[in-house]
């Protein structure tokens, strides 16, 4: 049995399928489409990331094609109906990435509240803004407000709980009865937008999503909040939030995640290149060493195990 990996991937997990399978390892065919349609003919099992799109372009060019592995958790490069149309299990990494995410988050969180990080080049200068940089918060005793509260969203909380946060949270996909961990309330979106000091996206792209942060409801932030994105670009309105963070009338942003990645000619964020209340960072929350490790042994143990079950390919 052939796999196929199209983006990157820890090379013990990659060695691991290559003990067993036919494995072409190919990080370059997330840029290479024709290459990939043609290279998919043969597989059983293709391992992607976030940059390749399994569509049913692929699921045709595909006809030996049984699973699908993902590198992460969020599904919106790959249409899963069209996956379960044709009998093709799709596996994502659960919970795998999660630890990161959520230091990523906590960690712009205190870099944004402080303030201080940015100057260093002007400290080895030789300049010393001491008093312009002693207006820096805590993150003990502030507000974060989570919206979303699956995996990621939850251990976020545990973390910013024992910094001393007060969590609150929305999810409508919660159960009403459903209990909240580490003290979070579960408010409405209007109330988690007022009174959240840190903001931090932790829900998928779908139609109810896109654009669920528009001009609108930014604007009922206060004016001091930070906002984290670390879930899928469009959610937010980037150019609302780009203009309000220009204007001084929010705090700060980190955002992991845009509605166009690569950012492209005419970004709202290329007039804010270099601001200090600004972290821009290239979908990568959720990619460090060790989480690079866990979700891609993750994702090549379960494809395996799919693979060598020599099962009926199922339905989603």
């Amino acid at each position: 049995m052939r796999v196929l990996i199209s983006e990157f991937m820890d090379a013990a997990a990659v060695a691991e399928l290559a003990r067993e399978f036919d494995t072409e390892f190919a990080p370059e065919l997330a840029d290479r489409r024709s290459e990939l349609l043609a290279k998919v003919r043969e597989a059983d099992a293709l391992i992607v990331r976030n940059r390749t799109r399994v569509d049913r372009e692929v699921l045709e060019a595909a006809p030996k094609l049984r699973v699908v592995g993902r590198l992460g958790v969020g599904l919106d490069n790959i249409d899963v109906p069209a996956c379960g149309a044709r009998g093709v299990k799709v596996i994502p990494a659960t919970g795998a990435n999660a630890a990161a995410v959520a230091e990523y988050v906590i960690g712009t969180a205190m870099a944004l509240l402080r303030g201080a990080y940015s100057h260093g080049a002007a400290v080895a200068a030789g300049e010393w803004p001491r008093a312009a940089l002693s207006g820096g918060c805590e993150i003990g005793g502030k507000v974060l407000g989570l919206l979303g509260f699956g995996n990621i969203g939850r251990l976020t909380a545990h973390l910013a709980a024992a910094l001393g946060m007060r969590v609150l949270a929305h999810d409508p996909l919660l159960a009403a009865d459903a209990a909240l961990p580490q003290g979070a309330e579960r408010v409405s979106l209007e109330r988690l937008l007022a009174e959240s000091d840190v903001l931090s996206l932790h829900v998928p792209l779908t139609a109810e999503t896109r654009g669920l942060l528009d001009r609108e409801r930014l604007r009922s932030m206060k004016r001091s909040a930070i906002l984290i994105d670390t879930a899928r670009g469009g959610i937010v309105d980037e150019a609302a939030l780009a203009q309000m963070l220009k204007d001084g009338k929010l705090g700060g942003a980190a955002l992991d995640v845009f509605a166009q990645e690569p950012l492209g000619p005419g970004s709202p964020w290329a007039a804010l290149a270099g601001a200090h209340n600004v972290i821009l960072t290239p979908h990568i929350a959720g990619v460090t060493v060790e989480s690079n490790q866990r979700v891609s042994a993750l994702v090549a143990h379960r494809v395996a195990e799919f693979l060598r079950a020599g099962t009926t390919p199922c339905r989603q």
